[in-house]
């Protein structure tokens, strides 16, 4: 039997495996471990790629979201509207900011249905954070109209799609600030953790710095209580290697996608497509015998996962907080959605097999 990894992180290219190495031992040799000058040069290569003006590295995605509402102060009393399918990080970086998250129902495509912002929308609302989930962007030009007529912020969660594209601007471009997570997972990854926010004011970027270390000028005086999110010089050198193998990448993802598209069209609802660049960073299919499948793929060695399985107001650490929930898109949709193994060391056999094992179950039941 055939295993097939849902994500396989080794790095079998030899070529980057002695550019990451090279990166590696030039930070220890010249000793800034932390904020060092690839640091800078990570910055400056992602806020050119988002068509922004600024970019401030940082520790996680978590906390790029996180300090993105605390530089535009956003917190006790301000409402964040945003979708209920995401990881918690969302959430859970809103509360910690002291603000309230409201829910509003996704579309078929698993993102925000913009639609219905404006209904969410009350004297409290402070901000709009759209996820561009899967790697495919929500509908900003609608979000970014309604925010432009209730003067809103808007933060973009880009933690799953770094390198999409809506009418030509990437993801990230659009609103206030951009934010992006780069664990490993991602298709712009570290080699661990990291994030960045990008975006266009000089006055945030003053904030933003200040607030990546413990809210202090000049790493001195403490101006207001923030964290440590400093992003570490090793990461910064690793991630410019990964950049250079980046479009290769995504291009690989997307292969992968048109192929599964073609081929399971007939047995599983696949992801739409448009005229958006879809980085497909997870490979999503809907099915209403998700459970069935899920196990059947596993049976025969295909690594699948749901993504994710639980709707971030109903997890236990928000229990009855959140009442009177309208959102019964999501509440169907995610007792059907399926990832299936999409990455860029996939074989054509691998992908084969995928494909075969799916139709077969389908076939039997």
């Amino acid at each position: 039997m055939m295993k097939v990894p849902y994500r396989d992180l080794r790095v079998t290219d030899e070529h980057l495996k002695q550019e990451l190495i090279e990166a590696v031992e030039s930070v220890l040799n010249h000793g800034h471990l932390l904020l060092g000058p690839e640091v800078n040069e990570f910055e400056d290569l992602i806020s050119g790629y988002c068509h922004r003006k600024y970019a401030v590295g940082v520790g996680t995605g978590t906390e790029a979201i996180y300090l993105a509402l605390r530089a535009l102060g956003i917190g006790v009393g301000d409402d964040v509207i945003t979708t209920p399918m995401s990881w918690i990080a969302t959430v859970n970086a809103i509360v910690l900011a002291g603000a309230n998250p409201v829910f509003v129902d996704i579309q078929d495509d698993l993102n925000i249905n913009a639609n219905l912002v404006r209904d969410a929308i009350t004297s409290r609302t402070k901000a709009i954070m759209p996820v561009h989930f899967t790697g495919r962007m929500c509908n900003m030009h609608s979000i970014m109209s309604i925010a432009n007529e209730f003067d809103l912020f808007v933060i973009e969660d880009a933690a799953q799609s770094f390198g999409a594209r809506l009418n030509g601007k990437p993801a990230g471009s659009f609103g206030n600030i951009g934010c992006f997570s780069m664990n490993t997972m991602k298709l712009f990854s570290s080699y661990g953790e990291a994030g960045a926010l990008v975006f266009d004011d000089s006055q945030l970027y003053e904030t933003l710095l200040s607030l990546r270390y413990q809210g202090t000028v000049e790493r001195e005086n403490c101006h207001e209580t923030s964290l440590n999110a400093r992003i570490d010089t090793i990461q910064a050198a690793m991630m410019l290697c990964s950049y250079r193998h980046l479009e290769k990448k995504i291009e690989s993802f997307r292969c992968h996608a048109a192929r599964y598209n073609l081929a399971l069209g007939d047995c599983v609802t696949c992801p739409p497509e448009d005229n958006s660049y879809q980085t497909y960073y997870t490979y999503t299919i809907k099915t209403p015998k998700r459970d069935d499948l899920l196990k059947y793929l596993i049976e025969h060695g295909i690594e699948a996962k749901i993504y994710h399985p639980i709707l971030m107001p109903y997890h236990n650490a928000y229990k009855n907080r959140f009442i009177d929930l309208n959102i019964p898109v999501a509440e169907k949709l995610v007792k059907e959605i399926l990832s299936i193994p999409n990455h860029d060391q996939l074989t054509e056999t691998q992908i084969d097999y995928v494909i075969s094992v799916i139709q077969k179950f389908f076939k039997k039941y």
